[in-house]
């Protein structure tokens, strides 16, 4: 019997791939509705100062187009990303909004900055002097106050007042800072970052302050600043890790079941036989794994969602699979080509995180690219 060639047209011409349709196997739901609302529960929280959005990462993995678009749509002007790179793709978007990027200007790249008229946060002594020497223009002075990532340290900030000449052609728009324990609203790292920044930023040029990210903006005028950055509660991640989330969900990462199986005998699940299985037990296949961005430690640790009924995740999740017993859900309830909610429905996100011993920022931006993206509300 022959075989068509792989690479050559059939007899009857080549098929569209376009006019083929196949399901997709996972299915990234995206609240833009959900999302805009939380921008407004935070600007007015924040309020009076200004709301920015930070949206490095491809927007936390929830796609930088649909995401800076509707933000744009609900007002904000102001935008964070991490990279030069995203910079520069965020430009091509907004063409008018104010767009700040927290790695700074490493040598030789001040003219990207001036050409796709980017904002650099200046990290340190040798950014500053990057930036000078590119003839200068509107900065963000970031201060460290604790958390010795990125950021001028005292001695830096004491030098820059001693030598005000290294700000020559700087307009400092902001001087800004970031907490390391926000989260937690009663550690005590909170109140010395915050006692530190009132010290060092005073013997700066005067300018507007930026402190509180998503966390701060719910606390108290102290944590905020002039402008705060609305990061993770934008994307439905509670920015605590104490207290309720004051943040709507807005991602929904739905399965594809490949194959429902009726367990008569006993046996295990997955790799490594980790979960046992007793007749009768009904078994979901669903086409999402830890390539899609579900993490491998949720197996056994985790519920997923059907028709908002809890349905528990067994087994190890392998690179394309996760099987969910869903023993408890009606048999002609649910079939082959339905999809199961593993993230949304019942169970959130911060519920998937934790059962992975992670948090909700490393599972939103390792959502793979398999994954079809859909858009709820107006972008």
């Amino acid at each position: 019997m022959a075989y068509p060639h792989p690479f050559r047209p059939s007899p009857t011409g080549p098929i569209p791939v376009e006019a083929v349709e196949a399901p997709a196997p996972g299915i990234l739901v995206v609240d833009l509705d959900a999302l805009a609302r939380n921008f407004r529960r935070m600007r007015d929280a924040a309020a009076p100062a200004e709301c920015a959005a930070v949206v490095k990462a491809d927007a936390y993995g929830l796609g930088l187009g649909p995401v800076a678009a509707r933000l744009a749509l609900e007002g904000c002007r102001r935008f964070f990303v991490a990279t030069i790179d995203e910079g520069r793709e965020l430009r091509r978007l907004l063409p008018d909004a104010a767009i700040y990027v927290l790695e700074g200007v490493p040598a030789g790249a001040a003219a990207v900055f001036h050409v796709a008229r980017l904002t650099p946060v200046l990290n340190s002594l040798d950014q500053i002097g990057n930036w000078t020497k590119a003839g200068g223009g509107s900065a963000v002075l970031h201060v460290d106050t604790g958390m010795s990532r990125l950021g001028l340290t005292e001695a830096e900030v004491r030098r820059l007042a001693e030598e005000p000449e290294r700000l020559a052609g700087i307009d400092v728009e902001y001087v800004m800072t970031h907490l390391a324990c926000a989260d937690s609203p009663a550690h005590a790292l909170n109140d010395a970052q915050l006692l530190a920044f009132e010290r060092l930023r005073r013997v700066l040029p005067p300018a507007p302050t930026s402190v509180g990210a998503s966390a701060g903006i719910f606390l108290d005028s102290r944590h905020r600043g002039d402008l705060v950055r609305a990061g993770i509660g934008l994307y439905g991640g509670n920015p605590f890790s104490d207290r309720a989330s004051p943040v709507e969900p807005v991602v929904t990462l739905r399965a594809r079941i490949v194959q429902i199986r009726d367990v008569a005998t006993a046996g295990t699940v997955g790799y490594g036989a980790t979960h046992a299985v007793k007749p009768p037990c009904r078994l979901a296949v669903c086409a999402v794994g830890y390539a899609d961005g579900y993490p491998r430690a949720v197996g056994n640790r985790c519920d997923a969602s059907f028709q908002g009924v809890r349905v528990p995740v067994v087994g190890r999740v392998s690179m394309d699979l996760t099987c969910i017993d869903v023993s408890s859900v009606p048999a002609d309830a649910i079939r082959p080509g339905d999809y199961i909610d593993l993230i949304g429905g019942a169970v959130t996100l911060d519920e998937v995180a934790a059962a992975a011993d992670t948090i909700g920022y490393e599972i939103l931006t390792r959502l793979g690219s398999r994954l079809e993206r859909r858009y709820i509300g107006e972008f």
